[in-house]
This record gives structure tokens, sequence and C-alpha cells, in this order.
């Protein structure tokens, strides 16, 4: 009941951000000082250290944080976790049960979805002091085993191991230090069992950072290591202080529940202060530690990390958005190497070209596949309608970049065309064409990863518009050619084709353009 009552209301907080969360995560890549911020935010939001760590290991594994960054976030879902123990450590279970029956009867007869996803975090806070109530009153079969908590008392080594081993068994931080609270809060332990317990708790919850570090970059092992480093060493110093680290926590409250939660809090708060100004020291310790070999390379699909959609939603959709990015640099890729198959023309490099080029194309269906069915795994879970929206947005521009590779395949399948078959003047409006249909898939693409209006509307006011001129345009006088004999009559009719491959791809970039304004027109920013 008590881990329900997290879960409801991580998902209530999670729905009420909505949009913020996206960009929340979207400032990740910035300094380790700003990561320590996003983490404490992101933990608070989703009700979880674990996940947002999940998510940074994730994300260190894609290659979007780096190892300092990630240590900063780290630091951060530290101190956000301390929050869930804080308003546990509120007496208020008298009020548990008017909470649920409240939440349950709002719920009912909201008409809103922002409404109902409140109440749902009401039945959510109401359910977790609930638990909160059942596991103080079950505590009479621990006070049977006198002896076990005499011996957490006596020795602190056990207490951090009962408490980490606990940890790894509930696979929750929370639920460690609200059984702890229940225990102490009926007088069967003190804090000198009760601290090392939270200790221990901090180092139990790295487990999970390591198993999903398993099979993942080593950036990744890294980033799960950097956890397990920050939290024993930690502990380790806080051991060795602990008269005095003992007497903050006397002294910051005359409850003892309180007291736990504080102590929670003021380990992980003094422990950042204490790595922080040595983020550099560590990243150098893990990388030494556990180096990057040169081999270790990123896949086809770089971002899709299946742990995000269990964790958070809105985490997962902006990885597709990376992903949908990512695909964009590979077609930008084949489109560099049709310029140099085009216009730096070599017979012998031909089949080489077209071979590269296959193994592109191959990717960007590789990735639109893999982007479609991450986005309908999402989309299981139940989501907002605001997120929903923006992850459609994505899977659609993934299809028309996956078609614009595909009419990129029939330009590069006549590469010999122009230049065998065709007269400077055609040559040299092609490459004028070509360029400016480069440039609408970029602007495209930016707009999208920007969320820029200004760029969409060039794409769809200014760049489709000029393709489409030109398509008319160089397809008259290219006809007024062949009909003069300047051109080879029965291979030069394939410009027409190149021409039209390359309108339909800025229709394509028009269509991508059109999703950005989609998105930012739900978001109130069009």
């Amino acid at each position: 009941m008590f881990l329900y009552g997290i879960r409801l209301m991580s998902e209530a907080l999670q729905f009420i951000a909505g949009d913020k969360m996206r960009q929340l995560i979207g400032t990740l890549t910035k300094t380790p000082l700003r990561g320590i911020f996003v983490g404490i935010i992101v933990t608070v939001l989703i009700q979880s250290s674990t996940g947002t760590t999940v998510m940074t290991v994730s994300f260190v594994n894609t290659g979007l944080l780096t190892l300092n960054q990630a240590l900063g976030i780290i630091m951060g879902a530290n101190i956000g976790t301390t929050i869930t123990a804080q308003i546990i450590a509120f007496k208020i279970e008298a009020f548990a049960l008017p909470l649920v029956f409240f939440g349950v009867f709002v719920s009912i007869f909201a008409k809103k979805k922002m409404i109902a996803y409140l109440s749902s975090g009401i039945v959510g806070l109401g359910l977790l002091f609930m638990g909160m109530q059942i596991m103080g009153s079950a505590t009479h079969v621990i006070s049977q085993h006198k002896d076990m908590l005499l011996m957490l008392s006596r020795n602190p080594i056990t207490g951090v191991i009962a408490g980490m081993i606990l940890t790894i068994l509930i696979q929750s931080s929370a639920a460690t230090i609200g059984l702890t609270m229940a225990v102490a809060s009926q007088g069967l332990i003190g804090l000198d069992a009760a601290v090392p317990i939270i200790l221990g708790d901090n180092i139990g919850t790295t487990l999970t950072a390591i198993v999903v570090s398993m099979g993942a970059s080593r950036p990744a092992k890294q980033a799960a290591a950097g956890h397990v480093l920050f939290n024993l060493i930690g502990t380790i110093i806080f051991l060795l202080a602990f008269p005095l680290y003992k007497e903050i926590i006397l002294w910051s409250s005359p409850d003892i529940g309180r007291q736990i939660a504080n102590a929670h809090t003021i380990f992980n708060v003094l422990n950042t202060v204490i790595f922080f100004p040595f983020v550099s020291l560590l990243a150098k310790l893990i990388s030494t530690i556990i180096p990057i070999r040169p081999e270790d390379k990123p896949e086809d699909v770089m971002y899709l990390d299946p742990k995000l959609i269990t964790i958070s939603s809105a985490t997962a959709v902006e990885a597709v958005k990376d992903e949908l990015l990512h695909m964009g640099n590979v077609v930008h890729r084949m489109f560099d190497l049709i310029r140099d198959t085009f216009f730096n023309f070599d017979e012998a490099k031909l089949e080489e070209r077209r071979k590269k080029f296959d193994l592109l194309e191959d990717t960007v269906n590789k990735i639109t596949r893999a982007i479609s069915e991450y986005a309908s795994e999402i989309w299981q879970r139940g989501v907002s309608d605001e997120i929903s929206t923006v992850l459609g947005c994505y899977v659609n521009a993934s299809l028309d970049l996956e078609r614009i590779g595909d009419r990129a395949e029939n330009l590069i399948e006549r590469a010999d065309v122009m230049n065998h078959y065709l007269s400077e003047e055609a040559v040299s409006e092609f490459r004028d064409m070509y360029e400016t249909t480069c440039l609408a898939i970029d602007t495209a693409l930016s707009s999208i990863q920007h969320e820029s209006s200004a760029q969409a509307w060039q794409v769809i006011r200014e760049l489709e518009k000029k393709i489409d001129g030109q398509e008319k345009k160089y397809r008259k006088k290219h006809i007024e050619r062949l009909n003069r004999g300047e051109c080879d009559p029965e291979k030069g009719v394939n410009f027409i084709t190149l021409l039209s491959n390359l309108e339909r791809i800025g229709d394509h970039s028009n269509n991508i353009a059109g999703y950005t304004l989609d998105i930012l027109a739900m978001s109130g920013k069009a």
C-alpha cells in the first residue's frame, strides 16, 4: 500500500508537470551544478532517485551526458529523494483515510484530466500514510527479535549492511526509510541503529543502476560506478564522524521520525557539498577504473532505452526526439554522399559510394521501425493528451524522414545520368535546387530540435515554395533543351525525375516543419 501510494503520487506529479518535464530533461546536458538542481527536481517529480539514476545512466549510454554531468545529476537525485522521507515524517496518519476518501470522491466526478490526476495524487498520499500506519502496527513481529535489534544498535556496520540488503530486496529506498521510521516510532530502535540503516539504504539503492548498466556501454558503467562510489565513500565518511553526525541529528528535531528523515537529508546534502568540488577528480578516478575502449561504438538505434518507458513517459518521449534527430543526422550524411557522388563524380568510386549509401538507408529504415515500436509501448502505458500529441508528431516526422531517404535513393541511382547525358546548364540547375532542398531538410529538423516557429515558417513559407518554383522552372527549361538536342533524348529525360524527387523531398520537409508548429500550438507557444 505504501509503495502503491508513492506510485500514484509519482504519476500525478508527472502528468501535472506535463511539457515542463520534457523541457527539464532537455536541460540535462548542461553543467554539473545545473545537473544537481535538475536531479533534485526530476526526483521529486517521479518520486524515485533510482528512476532518475536509471535515466542518467541511459543518457550517458547514448552519449547525451558526459560523466561529469551525470555525477551532478546523481548527487541531485540523492537530495531529491529525501523529500519523500520528509513527507513521511509528518504525523498525519489520522487524515490518511479522509484523504483517500476525498481523492476517490473527486476523481469520480472530475471532468478535467488535471483534476482527476490531482485527486489521484491525493489518494496516493493517503495510501502512503495508511501504509505507514499498518507498518507501525505490525512491528510486534519485529519486537519479538530484540536480540537482533540490540545487535544493530551495538554495531553500526551491521546496521549499514541490514539497510543495504533491505533496500535491495524491497527495491525502494523510501520503503526502507518508512519501515525504519515505523520501528523507531514504536521505541524498538534508537538513532544508533536507525541511522546506519539509512546509510546502508543509500548504498542499496545503487544496485538498480548497476543492473541497468550491465550490457550497456562503458560510459554507462562509469555513471553507475560513480553512483556507488559517491554513496559508499560518503557512508564511510559519516560513519567515521558518527558522534558529530548524531549530535546534528538530535539538534534538528526532538521527534524520532523527523530525526530519521533529517538524517537522510543531512547525509545527502552534506555528501554533495563535500564531493561537488571534486567532481572532476572523481570522474578521472572512475575513468581509470573503467577506461573507455576505442571499440565502444553506438548502435544504429542510440537513444531508445526501454527502461525509460517504465520510469517516465515524458523522458521516453524525449528519447524519441533524440532518436529522430539522430535519424536526421544519418539522412544528412546520405545527402553529403549524394553531393560527392554527383558533383565530384568518379566512376571508380561509384559502386563503393552506393554501398555506403545503402548502409545509411538501411539504418534509417531500422530507426523508423524502432521509433514506431517504442512509441507504441509508450502509448500502451497511457500518457497525457499533451505528451501523446508530441509523440505523434515525432513518429510522423520519422516517417517523413524515411520517405526522404527513399527519394534520396532514387537520386543516387541516377548519378551516372548527371555526369554523362546532361549539359552543364542542367547540372548547374540541379545543383541549385539540390542545395535548396538540403537547406529545407536541415532547417525543418532544426525547427524540431529547438522548437523554433521561425525556422518552421521559413521552410513552409519560403524554402518549400522556392523548391516548387525551381522544379517548374527547370523542368520547362530542360524540355526546351531536349527539343534543341542539347541533352541526350533517352537518358536526359531522367533529369525531370531527379527534379521531381527533389520536389517531393521538399514536401516532406514541409511536413516536418508543420509538426513543429503542431507541437508549439499544443503547448501554447505558436
